[in-house]
C-alpha cells in the first residue's frame, strides 16, 4: 500500500484539498494506516491527476487564493479497489515507549514512571477518538465501527498490560545501588 492509495480512500469519502489529504493522512484518521510524510502527498496527487485518476477545480473566497479540491474519478475509483485487493504486507509497529523500555537498565526510576504515566496518558487520549469514530460510524464508512473497535481492543490491552505489570518495568531501572550496566 502506498501514499496514493491512501489519496484515493481519502477521496472516496469526500472531495478534498490537497491540504485536507495531507492533514487526514499525517495527522488525523488516516494516520494509522500508512506511513506518509508530508513531501509524499502532492506528488502522488499529481500524478493521480496526470494519470485520470482524480480532478481538481478551483474554489474561489473572497481575499484568499484559490483553493484545489481533488475529486476521485470512475478510473481512481477502480485503482482503489485494485489496490486494496492486493493482500497487505505485515503491519509495523514503531513505539519510542518500547525503545525507553528497552533500555529501563540504563536509566533512573523517574523516567521510566514518567514514560510510563505518558504513554498510559496516550492511550486514554486515543480512546477519545475511538468513540468519536463510533459516533460516525452511522454515516461513515461501513468499516468505520469495526476498525474503531478493533483499535479500541488493541488500545485496551496495551493499558491493561501496562497497568498490571508497571512494576516489572520500574523494578528494571538503575537502582541507586546498582552499578550501571554499561560501567561494567
Amino acid at each position: 500500500m502506498n501514499v496514493r492509495t491512501v489519496c484515493l480512500a481519502i477521496l472516496q469519502f469526500s472531495d478534498a484539498t490537497g491540504y485536507e489529504i495531507k492533514k487526514m493522512s499525517t495527522e488525523e484518521q488516516f494516520s494509522y494506516f500508512i506511513d506518509a510524510s508530508f513531501g509524499s502527498i502532492y506528488p502522488a496527487l499529481s500524478r493521480l491527476q496526470e494519470d485520470g485518476c482524480v480532478t481538481v477545480r478551483e474554489e474561489y473566497e473572497s481575499g484568499k487564493p484559490p483553493r484545489k479540491v481533488y475529486s476521485i474519478t470512475d478510473k481512481g475509483r477502480e485503482e482503489l479497489i485494485e489496490s486494496l485487493q492486493v493482500l497487505p504486507r505485515p503491519d509495523t509497529f514503531k513505539s519510542e515507549f518500547l525503545l525507553i523500555a528497552l533500555c529501563a537498565g540504563l536509566l533512573d526510576r523517574d523516567t521510566i514512571v514518567r514514560a510510563i504515566d505518558k504513554r498510559i496518558s496516550d492511550l486514554k487520549k486515543d480512546f477519545e477518538m475511538f468513540d468519536e469514530a463510533q459516533s460516525c460510524a452511522e454515516n461513515g464508512p461501513a468499516g468505520l465501527s469495526w476498525v474503531a473497535d478493533y483499535g479500541r481492543f488493541v488500545h485496551e490491552a496495551s493499558l491493561q498490560y501496562l497497568l498490571e505489570h508497571r512494576g516489572r518495568l520500574e523494578a528494571l531501572t538503575l537502582a541507586p545501588d546498582r552499578p550501571s550496566e554499561a560501567a561494567e
